[in-house]
């Protein structure tokens, strides 16, 4: 999704279609990195708070309080309060905090912080399901296989510096050509050497390996052969993390 923000004058700037105001704020979904949830607060009497600042009613918050919690795996936790929760609980309720009054336009920053893989993946489920349904989503993350998979442009950005911004389309395309991913098993060490390679990134088991010209896919795999056991070999699209790593040593000069 694209947000509709224009700016036609100094002076000026329009989210969803209007100048920014306190009736437009409430059609916008914030979560901080910092947790912003009073600790001595009970669940449910947070999601009322965080609701009526959104001019929801007390009845209307409860009951898509008590679905989110639901959804959210925290069911039954609507009177413990916000300091007895764990860190993934407590960030889950800041996520139904920020979606309870089903926003337009979410702006997410760090949406996974404190979460184990498997809440990750409710999370990721869930900001899917936002965007399927039309929401305008905007996050920061530094976990960009999660990104890699929910997200339609990006912008990278390397010590306040952008390195790298489009569509996750194009960005595959322009650097998703010459790729190899390798599974294997043994010191793999001596590829990064090899003279018709161009970079390496190697994480034990998995390799993913630029070649100066993809006609030389050959020869890298033989000369694999006999060096290491080779369980996969196939052409492959980079990853988001290996375009970020190429683009922040080539602006180093590296």
């Amino acid at each position: 999704m694209v947000m509709d923000i224009i700016a036609p004058d100094a002076g000026r700037v329009e989210i969803l279609g209007e100048g920014l105001s306190e009736k437009v704020k409430d059609r916008i979904g914030f979560l901080p990195e910092e947790r912003g949830l009073y600790r001595k607060l009970k669940v449910m009497d947070t999601l009322l708070f965080f609701g009526e600042l959104k001019g929801m009613k007390a009845a209307v918050v409860r009951e898509r309080g008590r679905r989110l919690l639901e959804q959210f795996q925290l069911a039954g936790y609507e009177e413990k309060k916000v300091e007895e929760l764990s860190k993934g609980m407590a960030q889950k309720l800041q996520f139904i905090t920020t979606i309870l009054h089903d926003p337009e336009l979410l702006i997410l920053d760090e949406p996974f912080s404190g979460l184990d893989p498997l809440n990750i993946e409710l999370i990721q489920g869930i900001i899917l399901e936002r965007r399927r349904a039309g929401t305008t989503i905007i996050y920061s993350t530094h976990l960009m296989e999660y990104a890699e998979k929910t997200v339609d442009s990006l912008v990278m950005i390397d010590q306040g510096r952008k390195v790298l911004d489009g569509t996750l389309a194009a960005v595959k395309a322009e650097y998703g050509r010459k790729f190899i991913r390798l599974q294997y098993e043994g010191d793999a060490r001596f590829v990064a050497g090899l003279p018709y390679v161009r970079s390496s990134r190697d994480s034990g088991r998995e390799m993913e390996i630029e070649l100066e010209d993809l006609s030389r896919r050959e020869q890298l795999l033989r000369d694999l052969l006999g060096r290491v056991t080779v369980n996969g070999f196939q052409l492959s699209e980079p990853s988001l993390q290996n375009i970020f790593i190429r683009k922040v040593r080539e602006g180093a000069g590296a």
